[in-house]
């Protein structure tokens, strides 16, 4: 079994009242959030921060402290049975404009009811609302 570790970061921004997610449309069809593989020597955080840049093109983001939440999954790759570890961060921007990667389809910044109807997997549903909850303590 290959183990590879991922980084990411749930994504908002604020536009009048409202907090806004960003969510990234990946080829396989489904709707998540910015996340990458780890590179050696990097740092989870650093992770997120490059994965971003990368498929985003947002440099500006300000992580909310004491928010890292992990996740765990299995996916065949090649032949080859993956187990992922995945941690996500929660992280403002001010950048509205997205300049995605080859790697995505497309993107929407949407509002919470939205992002949870949107989001394919049970997971990124549970961290969505792990930080709808800490935005609503913080905000």
């Amino acid at each position: 079994m290959i183990e590879e570790t991922s980084a990411g970061i749930v994504l908002f921004r604020k536009e009048n009242s409202e907090i806004l997610f960003l969510l990234l449309h990946y080829p396989s069809g489904h709707w998540d959030f910015v996340k990458g593989k780890m590179e050696k020597g990097e740092t989870t955080h650093q992770t997120a921060i490059r994965e971003t840049r990368e498929e985003t093109g947002i440099t500006d983001i300000v992580f909310l402290e004491n928010f890292e939440e992990w996740i765990e999954y299995n996916f065949q790759f090649q032949g080859e049975l993956v187990h992922k570890k995945v941690v996500f961060f929660l992280a403002e921007t001010k950048t509205k404009d997205v300049l995605i990667s080859h790697e995505h389809l497309n993107y929407m910044w949407m509002n919470y009811q939205t992002a949870m109807e949107k989001t394919t997997f049970d997971n990124a549903k549970s961290i969505l609302s792990k930080s709808k909850s800490i935005l609503a303590k913080t905000l």
